[in-house]
């Protein structure tokens, strides 16, 4: 199932994730100017490197930040940054501007330390917006579960879209990276699963304390239900 847009309007236009959108793709295509070489001495200087995070001396508030705005390739970027625009609008209407910045930084760090935690010997640098994004979906889910989103559904030949609730859609959503990371190693393919999961949780968890008080958990004013 791929989201496609989803049928829950907001009261003004998202502009925190719009700029959050625009700086990870002009960061991405940044890192392609740089070249094959230099795009990776970059990449590891501003990537989660699991094993130096815990390192005395480490500047941890800086690639706990900096690896959320980088990617490893076109399809990666798009992905997150689609599921971004689809749900962050809506969650940033929630919060307000102020806070969904803090709320989508916090959701992002929070996820660092677990894939950091599950991958403590690796020397390999965590990237993307990935973690963020699922605390995004995370909060989401708590806030507008019956809200309509509509779905690119393909099963072998059969293609088509539907209208589904975020509830379906979100919750296999965490269904598969939740048994992807009892699979693996937490990074299997190098997709950082614990991440994704824990980013999640941190979205469903952290949600209460940043959306506006006149914001229901179930869904918020101007909602579509099925």
């Amino acid at each position: 199932m791929i989201p496609l847009r989803d049928i829950n309007p907001t009261e003004r236009f998202a502009v925190v994730t719009f700029v959050l959108i625009v700086l990870n793709v002009v960061i991405f295509f940044y890192e392609v100017v740089l070249g094959e070489v230099s795009g990776d001495l970059f990449v590891y200087a501003f990537g989660l490197i699991p094993k130096r995070l815990f390192a005395p001396g480490y500047p941890v508030t800086a690639t706990l930040t900096t690896h959320m705005f980088l990617h490893g390739g076109i399809l990666h970027l798009a992905g997150n940054m689609l599921y971004l625009w689809i749900f962050g609008n809506n969650v940033e209407d929630a919060t307000g501007r102020v806070r969904f910045i803090l709320f989508y930084l916090l959701c992002g760090w929070c996820a660092a330390f677990a894939h950091a935690y599950m991958n403590s010997d690796s020397l390999t640098p965590m990237i993307g917006a990935s973690g963020a994004v699922s605390g995004v979906l995370g909060a989401y889910l708590l806030l507008y579960p019956r809200a309509r989103v509509v779905t690119l559904i393909i099963f072998g030949f059969y293609i088509r879209t539907a209208e589904i609730p975020a509830m379906a859609v979100l919750g296999f959503w965490f269904l598969l990276q939740f048994l992807n990371a009892l699979l693996s190693s937490g990074s299997g393919g190098g997709v950082a699963w614990y991440a994704h999961v824990s980013g999640f949780a941190a979205g469903v968890l952290l949600i209460g304390l940043f959306k506006r008080s006149d914001i229901p958990f179930g869904g918020g004013r101007r909602m579509h239900y099925l």
